[in-house]
C-alpha cells in the first residue's frame, strides 16, 4: 500500500503530519511526501523522513502508483493526471460546488471521499474535519478581531481610571461559535451570543456568556428531535432581528459563524446594523467564502464600512496551519484506519461501511453519491437499504 501527500497549491495546511506518517508506516504503508508539503505548517522534509516517509520532487512522483492520496483541497490537474485509476483521494473536496471538478475526479477513475460529508454520529467524531477546523476558526476569529481592535479587551482597573471590557457578540453557537465565546472570555471580554436553537442557551451560559434571543413559546419549540433548528415564523424572525439589531449597536466586536451546507450563508448583519455600531468596531465574518453573513464583507479582504472594520479572511483555519494540520491529519488517519484497512492493516476498503457510503463521491468513473446525481454501485446499494 502506498500513501501520497502532494503539496497543496491553494492552502497552507497539509494532510499528513510526522505523527500520522509514523502510524501509516507502522501499518506497512510506503508514504511519499512531495518536498515542501509541510513547509507552511512548520514541518520539515527531514521530520517526515525521520518517521519513515520518502521525500519526492513532484506531485506526479508522489502520487504515481499510490493507493491513497491525501489532500486538503481538491486535487490539482497534475495530481489527477498522475493518479492511477482506482486510487482513493481523501480530503475536503467541496462537494457543494464546481460539478465539473467532481466529474474530473470521476473521469480520472478516482474513488473520491469528501470528508465534509462525514455523518454526525458518535463513531465518526474523531473523523469530523468540519468540527476540528471550525473549532480553530472560532479561536482565530477572536484573535484576529483582538489584533484589529485598537483598544484593550479585558477590563483594567488602574490608579488612573478603569478601562471597560470590550463587548463581544458571537452570532451562532455551533462549534466555531462556542470556541469563539470561550476565547473571548479568556481574553477578558464581556461576551454575549445568540443562536436559533434553544439547546444553545445552556451551552452559551456554561461558558460564562449572556444569551440573546426572543425566548417565547415558539423559540422553546424551535428544535427538531434530531437537534436541528425549525423554520421560524415571520413574526418571530422580525422580533429576533429587532433584538439583535439593538444589541449589535452596543457591541465593540461581533463574530458571525452561520453556515448552511450546500447553500449561501444567511445574511445576519445588514448595512444598517453596521452603520449603527460605534467607531472602531470590528466584525469578523467566518462565512465570507460562502457569500458572507455580513452585508459589505469581502472575501479575502479587510474593509472599512462606515464606523466598522469587517474582516473577511479566507481559510481561517489555515491562518494557524500548524495546529489545523495536526487535527486534520488525525481526522484522515482515523478514517483510513477504520474504513480502508483490515485488522492486519492491509488495504481493504469496507465498501458497505456507513462512513464510506456517506462520504464517497466518485467510484469506477461515475459520480456515485445520491446527492450529486449518481447511482450507487451494487456493492454499496445493499448498505443503503
Amino acid at each position: 500500500m502506498k500513501i501520497a501527500v502532494p503539496v497543496e497549491t491553494e492552502d497552507t495546511r497539509v494532510a499528513a503530519t510526522p505523527d500520522v506518517v509514523k502510524r501509516y508506516v507502522a501499518a506497512g504503508a510506503d508514504v511519499a511526501i512531495q518536498t515542501g508539503a509541510g513547509a507552511d505548517s512548520r514541518i520539515t522534509d527531514q521530520a517526515y523522513k525521520d518517521m519513515g516517509a520518502t521525500i519526492v520532487a513532484s506531485a506526479a512522483e508522489a502520487v504515481d502508483g499510490a493507493d491513497i492520496i491525501l489532500t486538503v483541497r481538491r486535487p490539482s490537474a497534475e495530481v489527477l493526471g498522475a493518479a492511477k485509476s482506482g486510487a482513493f483521494i481523501i480530503g475536503a473536496l467541496d462537494p457543494y460546488g464546481d460539478r465539473e471538478g467532481l466529474q474530473a475526479m470521476a473521469d480520472a477513475g478516482l474513488s473520491a471521499v469528501a470528508m465534509e460529508l462525514m455523518p454526525r454520529i458518535t463513531r465518526a467524531q474523531s473523523m469530523d474535519i468540519l468540527s476540528s477546523q471550525a473549532n480553530l476558526a472560532g479561536y482565530q476569529a477572536v484573535i484576529d478581531a483582538a489584533a484589529t481592535y485598537d483598544r484593550a479587551i479585558p477590563m483594567m482597573m488602574t490608579a488612573a481610571g478603569t478601562v471597560p471590557a470590550a463587548r463581544i457578540f458571537i452570532m451562532g453557537a455551533g462549534v466555531a461559535g462556542l470556541q469563539a465565546i470561550a476565547t473571548a472570555r479568556r481574553l477578558g471580554g464581556a461576551v454575549s451570543a445568540t443562536d436559533v436553537r434553544p439547546a444553545a442557551k445552556e451551552q452559551v451560559a456554561s461558558l460564562g456568556a449572556k444569551f440573546i434571543a426572543v425566548e417565547n413559546e415558539e423559540f422553546k419549540a424551535a428544535e427538531t428531535a434530531g437537534g436541528y433548528a425549525k423554520e421560524m415564523s415571520e413574526d418571530y424572525r422580525k422580533q429576533q432581528a429587532e433584538l439583535v439589531a439593538a444589541h449589535i449597536a452596543k457591541q465593540d466586536i461581533v463574530v458571525t459563524t452561520a453556515l448552511i451546507p450546500g447553500r449561501p450563508a444567511p445574511k445576519l448583519i445588514t448595512a444598517e446594523m453596521v452603520a449603527s455600531m460605534n467607531p472602531g468596531s470590528v466584525i469578523v465574518d467566518l462565512a465570507v467564502e460562502r457569500g458572507g453573513n455580513v452585508e459589505g464583507s469581502v472575501a479575502g479582504e479587510v474593509v472599512t464600512v462606515g464606523p466598522a472594520t469587517i474582516i473577511g479572511y479566507r481559510n481561517v483555519p489555515g491562518r494557524i496551519a500548524a495546529s489545523a494540520s495536526l487535527l486534520y491529519a488525525k481526522n484522515l488517519y482515523t478514517f483510513i484506519d477504520t474504513v480502508l484497512l483490515d485488522k492486519e492493516k492491509a488495504f481493504a476498503p469496507k465498501w458497505d461501511d456507513e462512513l464510506l457510503t456517506a462520504t464517497l463521491l466518485t467510484r469506477d468513473g461515475s459520480l456515485v453519491h445520491p446527492n450529486y446525481g449518481g447511482t450507487k454501485p451494487a456493492a454499496m446499494a445493499a448498505s443503503a437499504s
